[in-house]
This record gives C-alpha cells, structure tokens and sequence, in this order.
C-alpha cells in the first residue's frame, strides 16, 4: 500500500501565502481607491484600463486579459454603462459584437484613478529590491507556463 503524505499547514503552502497576498493587495487597494473614488472598484478600473489601452478589444478578450469569466465582465460592463463611464455601440459588421469606449467622464475616473494604483503598487513592494521583485516576477511566471502548458496537455 501507498504511504500517504501528510499535508502540510496552509499556512506553510506557498500558494495558500501566494492567495493571502493577493487578497491582502486587493483589500489594502480597493480601500485608497475608495478613499478617492467610491464609484468605481480595482476590477472596474482595469476594464476601463483594458478597453483604453486596446480599444477594439472584445468583451471575452478584457476577460482573457483581466483573468475573469465572461458573465462577471458582462455584468460590470453592463455597470459601468450604467454608471456613464462607458458607451456600448453596435458594430456594424457584426451584430453580435459591441464596441466599447470610455465616456469623458470614464476617461477622467480612469486617468484620476492611475495616481492611487501606482501608489498602491510602490507602497505594497516597498523594502523589495529591484532585483527581488524581478526574481519574484520570473519565479511566479515560471509556475504560470508550469500550469498553463499542464492544463492545455490535460485538454488535448
């Protein structure tokens, strides 16, 4: 018979550490983005990110790119409409295609916003030398190309 490892103390996995930062970030960021702007939260400032940055993007590309499901950038999209930051538009090539663009006023809550992010990531990897947050870039993109080639060989 097999003998069973036992599993170690989450608090002693690295991606249970690696999920507590993460939560941690978003906590400590969406509180200063609210300080400044309550009408808007982190991942609704990176749609508006997304569709600046690549204005022809689709709505399953923003969800590629921001790492969410298709319904959930459905459903903020559809907010951020709502709340005048950006504007829906039919393409008319395709009927069953929307094109996306920042309002003026969605314009200005995303280049407001940009000031507090950048002071979120300084303050989050303060005490991190330069080369330490590149050998913790390199480490977690290692263990995505580890993942991400083990998912698509577990598809074929």
């Amino acid at each position: 018979m097999k003998e069973v490892q036992p599993i170690s103390r989450l608090e002693n996995v690295l991606f249970y550490i690696l999920e507590k930062s993460i939560k941690s970030y978003r906590q400590f960021a969406q509180r200063n983005l609210s300080d400044v702007n309550d009408e808007i939260t982190i991942d609704q400032w990176l749609v508006l990110k997304t569709i600046h940055d690549c204005p022809n993007i689709t709505q399953r590309e923003i969800a590629e790119k921001i790492f969410k499901d298709h319904a959930s950038i459905t459903r903020m999209i559809d907010l951020l409409v709502k709340k005048g930051f950006l504007e829906r538009s039919v393409n008319s090539e395709d009927r069953r295609r929307f094109g996306l663009e920042l309002t003026p006023i969605g314009k200005i809550i995303q280049q407001e916003s940009i000031p507090v992010i950048m002071q979120n990531r300084k303050k989050a990897l303060e005490g991190l030398s330069q080369e330490e947050i590149e050998t913790l870039k390199n480490l977690l993109q290692k263990i995505t190309i580890n993942c991400t080639n083990n998912l698509h060989q577990k598809t074929k």
